[in-house]
């Protein structure tokens, strides 16, 4: 399985590739950064802090693409959207897990799974999508009347959108369980005389600070008592092995839109 790297030379960049070289059966393919990066023409496998793998980066993303089974996107909205346009035109699987996108990115996305497998997911860890699989089924029991549904998430200091996407998603996952449109009900800011609290609205909070890599909790509030569910992630590898995971599995599978869901059969 040939897997390639978008945005190489980044934290999250140099640890896929670490994973991909590590993984049996997976092969990597390249990985690529933008012109003018001083580690361009480096070795990959020096790049990503192991023995040298004997392929070096490039900026030359479609041809990536086109020596790749599947490509791995943790990069930009701008970036992903554009990659999806190649995954499109080469039918190369394309696994994303770049957030906060705007609905013309997330059309490029919609388009290119058309003529090829995407996978694309606020959050890759198995943990996480455990969770949102929790929140659903708990959000479908706890009736609006009754539990406030309230998502607090907490993120490194360079983090550049809010509420995070996995934030976002478990408020999807909370509003499908209880059959509303997140956008309906969504309380994304408090600030100053606000007012009581709407029954059956989500809200959010978003906390910013150190490295934190990523945080989340969905509390589930009733008159005396609380339910709290919690992920919290010690490491950026969990997301690359679940990418890795997504990125293989992908590879054998026709054009369409997947979510992490279905790479593990949830």
């Amino acid at each position: 399985m040939r897997i390639g790297i978008v945005g190489c030379g980044g934290r999250m960049g140099r640890m896929l590739m670490r994973e991909v070289l590590g993984t049996p059966g997976a092969t990597l393919s390249g990985g690529t950064m933008r012109p003018g990066n001083p580690d361009l023409g480096r070795d990959l496998g020096t790049l990503a802090g192991l023995d040298p793998a004997g392929i070096v980066s490039t900026s030359d993303v479609d041809a990536l693409f086109a020596a790749s089974d599947a490509i791995i996107d943790f990069t930009t909205p701008a970036g992903t959207a554009a990659h999806a346009a190649l995954a499109g035109r080469h039918s190369t699987a394309l696994v994303v897990g770049t957030t906060g996108l705007s609905p013309d990115q997330q059309a490029a996305i919609d388009a290119a799974a058309k003529t090829a497998a995407l996978v694309q997911a606020p959050n890759m860890s198995l943990g996480v999508n455990l969770l949102l699989a929790l929140v659903e089924d708990v959000a479908r029991t706890l009736g609006p009347d009754v539990w406030d549904i309230e998502i607090v998430e907490m993120h490194h200091r360079h983090k550049v959108d809010a509420p995070s996407g996995t934030a976002l998603g478990l408020g999807r996952a909370a509003a499908a369980g209880r059959d509303v449109d997140l956008a309906a009900v969504s309380d994304r800011v408090r600030d100053g005389h606000t007012g009581a609290r709407e029954a059956g609205h989500i809200g959010f909070a978003t906390l910013r600070g150190g490295d934190v890599v990523g945080d989340h909790t969905v509390i589930f509030a009733a008159e005396g008592e609380r339910i709290e569910l919690t992920h919290k992630a010690g490491s950026r590898a969990i997301f690359a092995r679940g990418a890795v995971r997504a990125a293989i599995w992908a590879g054998g599978k026709g054009p369409g839109l997947y979510s992490m869901r279905d790479v593990l059969g949830l």
